[in-house]
């Protein structure tokens, strides 16, 4: 049976959403509905990862345009498709043993999630044992109820750049500080990832309009 055969016997069991996935991409960027978009390019991939998700009994649906798979409304994992690799994403990766060393961050500031990489459906099946294990340990940990400890805001870096702002403006500091934790976090590591003094400077002045608003970076 050819490739495309199979594929549109497999897209028919699947519910409406995830055929519209499979169909017409994530919709994440300008690339939707069209030959380019990267869920097309990894197809074959994403039905393997999906696949071993399904097997481990979670259920799937589709979350911020990705395949998402939970347990009693919990989110576990999502399989989802970048440029260069197809990820798994373990919402409580940082909790898994990883003792194949699979698991690699998922940002530069990973608190939580961790991802395993592929980059073919023959990478795929040589670990898809060890895939489906690293599944059952994190249904294992949700249905224990184990909570991943969570940085405080005073764990992360005030860039002096952002002190020295604080110093000069109090109605800036006091904007800053009034904003929620979770927005507050986030205007910290987007300054303390920059490398470069001016452009850690022009990300605070460029933030100034949205924190003055009580806005995070995504609002």
């Amino acid at each position: 049976m050819g490739k495309v055969a199979s594929f549109f016997i497999e897209i028919t069991r699947m519910t409406p959403e995830i055929a519209h996935y499979f169909s017409s991409g994530c919709g994440r960027c300008k690339l939707y509905e069209t030959p380019a978009c990267k869920v097309h390019h990894w197809k074959n991939e994403l039905l393997e990862m999906r696949q071993i998700a399904l097997e481990s009994g979670l259920e799937e649906q589709i979350k911020w345009g990705q395949l998402c798979y939970t347990l009693k409304g919990k989110n576990i994992v999502i399989v989802a498709s970048f440029k260069e690799y197809v990820g798994m994403l373990f919402f409580k990766g940082s909790l898994l043993a990883d003792t194949e060393n699979l698991l690699v961050s998922a940002s530069d500031n990973p608190n939580v999630s961790r991802q395993i990489r592929v980059k073919s459906c023959a990478e795929i099946l040589n670990i898809r044992t060890k895939i489906a294990a690293y599944l059952q340990e994190a249904i294992a940990l949700e249905e224990k109820g184990v909570k991943v400890q969570k940085k405080g805001i005073s764990e992360y870096p005030v860039p002096e750049e952002l002190l020295q702002k604080f110093e000069s403006d109090e109605a800036f500091k006091n904007a800053f500080y009034a904003l929620t934790l979770g927005r507050q976090k986030g205007y910290l590591l987007y300054f303390s990832q920059a490398k470069q003094v001016a452009t850690r400077i022009a990300r605070i002045e460029k933030s100034l309009d949205a924190i003055f608003s009580g806005k995070g970076m995504h609002d």
